[in-house]
């Protein structure tokens, strides 16, 4: 599937290849609810890195957490002029982009059911929106993204 995605002001567009567009999992980490906001959660899809095409790349930054003193290796890209979060790439896996879903523009199907994972690190006043079926987990995931979609035979 072909994800079409833009920032807030417009400065930055892209289009990137995804063999996994379901939304489905909510990352509650203190890094994507301070960088992604987005009702105490952001969610990730996965992209075939080799066919992102970024329109205004020259406005975009770079963000790398710090995690225990440590930088990451994950690279958020956001709009330096707005501010939206655009996608994440990590060098650990170069065949990926990981675009948050808030940027997305194309119509994205609808998950069967949810992760919620870093819920260790979520805040007592955020609610997770817990509905039948979905998976609740204090840290990651038991599943890839790829290994989810292929799970539903959503690949």
């Amino acid at each position: 599937m072909l994800l079409q995605g833009s920032c807030h002001c417009g400065a930055v567009s892209f289009d990137v290849q995804s063999r996994h567009p379901y939304p489905f999992n909510r990352c509650y980490c203190q890094i994507c609810r301070k960088t992604a906001g987005g009702g105490g959660f952001a969610i990730n899809l996965d992209g075939d890195a080799d066919t992102l095409n970024v329109r205004g790349l020259e406005h975009t930054s770079v963000y790398q957490a710090k995690i225990d003193g440590e930088t990451s290796s994950a690279k958020r890209h956001f709009c330096r002029h707005c501010a939206s979060a655009l996608w994440l790439y990590d060098d650990t896996w170069p065949e990926h982009v990981h675009p948050f879903a808030s940027a997305i523009d194309s119509d994205l199907p609808t998950a069967p059911e949810r992760t919620h994972m870093m819920l260790g690190s979520k805040p007592a006043w955020v609610d997770t929106d817990t509905r039948e079926g979905d998976l609740c987990f204090d840290e990651y995931p038991d599943e890839s993204l790829a290994q989810w979609h292929e799970h539903h035979g959503l690949t």
